[in-house]
C-alpha cells in the first residue's frame, strides 16, 4: 500500500475527481478526512468504511477560516499528525470578460484561491512539527492555456500553480513538498452537462481522442502524495491527454 497509515485531508471529496481521490487513497491505506458542503460526502465515507477502508466526512467550507482551523486541530489531536493535504475543492462561474459580474469573480476567487490558501496555512504547523508533508492542489490546464469565458477560473488555477512553487521554496527545509495537478476535460458531473456535439469537438482536439475518467486524475494525486515523489516539488503535473502539449 502506497499510503499505508497516512492521514490525508481531501477537500471537495464528495464527487468527481475528489471522490476518486478519496477512494483511491483509502484503497492505498490512508485514513481519509473528507471535507465538502455536499451531503454526498457522507456516502463516500460510508462506502470506504464498508469496503474495509477508513474515512470520515465533515461539512466544512474551505472559505471558513475558523471552521477549517478547528477541524484540522481536531484531526491532529485524534491521529497525532496530518500527512497529506489535497486541495481539490473548486467551483466555476463562467462568463465572458465583458459580462462577468464582480460577484462571479469574487466567488470563484474565494473558493478556488483563498480556500487553498486557508487550508494550507492551517495544516502547515502540523506538518512542520512532523517534518513531513505532502500538499497537492488542484490546478487546471486552463490555468496554463486560458479558456473562453473563464477569466476568473483560469486566474485562480494559474495562482494555485504559483502558490505551489512558492511553498516549495518556503517549506522544503521542513520535509514538505508542494505540487499541483492540472487536469484537462474529465468525465465529471460538469462535463456530463456539455451537449454531445460540443463534447465531440472537444474530444477531437485532444491527441488521445477522449476525455479523462476521474481515476486518471486521481492516480496523479496518488503519485505526488506518495513517498515515491519525495524529491518532486514545485511542479504542475498536467494530465490532459496531450491537450496542452
Amino acid at each position: 500500500m502506497r499510503l499505508k497509515d497516512k492521514i490525508a485531508i481531501v477537500t471537495g471529496g464528495a464527487r468527481g475527481i475528489g471522490r476518486a481521490v478519496c477512494e483511491l487513497f483509502a484503497h492505498e491505506g490512508a485514513t481519509v478526512i473528507i471535507l465538502d458542503l455536499l451531503p454526498q460526502g457522507r456516502d463516500v465515507a460510508k462506502g470506504i468504511n464498508t469496503s474495509g477502508g477508513a474515512a470520515e466526512f465533515h461539512v466544512v467550507s474551505v472559505t471558513d477560516r475558523a471552521a477549517v482551523t478547528d477541524l484540522f486541530a481536531r484531526v491532529h489531536q485524534q491521529y497525532g499528525r496530518i500527512d497529506i493535504l489535497i486541495n481539490n475543492a473548486g467551483i466555476t462561474r463562467d462568463r465572458t470578460l465583458e459580462k462577468m459580474s464582480e460577484a462571479e469573480w469574487d466567488t470563484v476567487m474565494e473558493v478556488n484561491l483563498k480556500g487553498v490558501f486557508l487550508c494550507t496555512q492551517a495544516v502547515i504547523p502540523y506538518m512542520k512539527a512532523n517534518k513531513y508533508g505532502r500538499i497537492v492542489s488542484a490546478a487546471s490546464n486552463v490555468g496554463l492555456r486560458g479558456n473562453f469565458g473563464q477569466t476568473n477560473y483560469a486566474a485562480t488555477k494559474a495562482g494555485v500553480i504559483a502558490m505551489a512553487k512558492t511553498w516549495t521554496v518556503e517549506l522544503g527545509k521542513h520535509g514538505i513538498t508542494a505540487n499541483a495537478v492540472a487536469p484537462g476535460f474529465t468525465m465529471t458531473e460538469m462535463v456530463n452537462q456539455i451537449p454531445q456535439e460540443h463534447l465531440a469537438r472537444i474530444k477531437a482536439g485532444i491527441p488521445l481522442g477522449t476525455v479523462a475518467d476521474p481515476i486518471d486524475i486521481a492516480y496523479g494525486y496518488l503519485y505526488l502524495a506518495s513517498d515515491e515523489a519525495r524529491f518532486v516539488s514545485g511542479i504542475c503535473l498536467t494530465i490532459d491527454g496531450g491537450m496542452s502539449r
